[in-house]
């Protein structure tokens, strides 16, 4: 994706606040061998940006007076309540060193589940993105997640699915393998599922007897 910015010679709490007025985003470049650089955004182009999945976790190519440079989104900050984008922060990736990002699960196949189609379980997405290490070419945008084979009472684990060529996961000691997703029986449908042979009985128990 690409991203315009212009370099900002102001800086301060004023001066981000007149550029916020005028429609501009304050923000930064850093990391690299270069210095840090304060740039100012479209708000509204930068908004609309961070709404896109891809913006957060791809390798961006950010332009700045015609020359672009490839950086990641590392953090943003929001107005409490207002649709505003207070701050930026891009870092600068190159492209023979491995990056660090968190990459958002896409969970494919449920509906084809033996769990959900035969059984009518639930799946309950317990993660959404998962931390992966890999050079700047091979950073995927999202990662798969099949549930085709998912069983009820069990779960698919981040060391289950299959990872693009040149990416590993991150993991933490905390969290060795943690679980992505997993299957259950709704507990309304196990209760009546329960109920139902008792209820059949009832009948046959509770008929009355013939008068002689």
């Amino acid at each position: 994706m690409k991203v315009v910015a212009f370099e900002r010679s102001v800086q301060g709490t004023g001066a981000s606040r007149r550029l916020r007025n005028a429609g501009k985003t304050p923000g930064i470049i850093y990391g690299g061998k270069e210095a840090a650089t304060v740039i100012e955004l479209d708000h509204n182009a930068l908004f609309h940006a961070l709404r896109k999945e891809a913006f957060h976790s791809s390798i961006l190519d950010l332009e700045i007076g015609g020359k672009a440079q490839k950086v990641l989104l590392r953090d943003y900050q929001m107005h409490p309540f207002k649709p505003l984008v207070l701050h930026i922060d891009f870092q600068r990736v190159s492209a023979t060193e491995k990056v660090h990002m968190r990459v958002p699960l896409h969970f494919i196949n449920a509906d084809t589940s033996a769990a959900v189609k035969l059984q009518g379980a639930v799946i309950s997405h317990i993660a959404t993105e998962l931390e992966v290490s890999c050079l700047p070419a091979d950073l995927p945008e999202f990662l798969e997640v099949d549930l085709s084979k998912i069983e009820v009472g069990h779960g698919i684990h981040a060391k289950d699915i299959a990872l693009p060529k040149g990416v590993s996961l991150v993991l933490h000691v905390e969290q060795e393998n943690p679980v992505l997703a997993n299957a259950r029986i709704p507990a309304v449908k196990a209760a009546d599922t329960e109920a139902a042979p008792a209820a059949a009985a009832a009948p046959a128990a509770e008929a009355p007897k013939d008068k002689a």
